[in-house]
């Protein structure tokens, strides 16, 4: 049984190696706030870090995912500066894709805490959301690194 740790929590999965980590996290783990968009890796909607790097986790499977931190939206909290920031510049329309585009929006963070508008829009562009709010993801962004361009 692979053992993963999903938000600070170690879990035994009695599951098939090959499941992608998508249906682990909610369909074993509970976790929903992971998103099914597409299954192909094409949407973003069920970003998470795996070992800090932001995945798409219906393209990763058990077995690569065992032996990483692995991080969900739940286990962001309710106070992270990005959720703050997106609900502060009122980006959600539907929100549907709002928790892959906040995974993928806090891994760029990490690794650049002050990017400019061309690499804010270079890291998002896997995530896509259906409403075209893109213009305030970029300003949510910008707003939770602090430039506020």
């Amino acid at each position: 049984m692979p053992a993963l740790r999903i938000n600070g929590k170690d879990h035994s999965i009695d599951a098939d190696p090959n499941m992608p980590l998508l249906w682990v996290i909610r369909d074993i783990v509970g976790l929903t706030g992971t998103k099914y968009g597409c299954g192909s890796g094409a949407c973003g909607a069920c970003t998470v870090h795996l070992g800090g790097k932001a995945v798409n986790a219906c393209q990763v499977t058990l077995a690569e995912s065992a032996g990483h931190d692995i991080t969900t939206i739940e286990g962001l909290g309710d106070n992270h500066p990005v959720q703050i920031a997106f609900a502060q510049g009122n980006v959600p329309s539907c929100g549907f894709c709002q928790p892959g585009q906040i995974m993928r929006a806090v891994a760029l963070l990490k690794q650049k805490p002050d990017p400019e508008d061309q690499e804010i829009v270079e890291a998002m562009f896997g995530n896509l959301c259906r409403c075209g709010t893109y213009l305030r993801i970029i300003a949510a962004v910008q707003t939770a690194a602090g430039s506020g361009r």
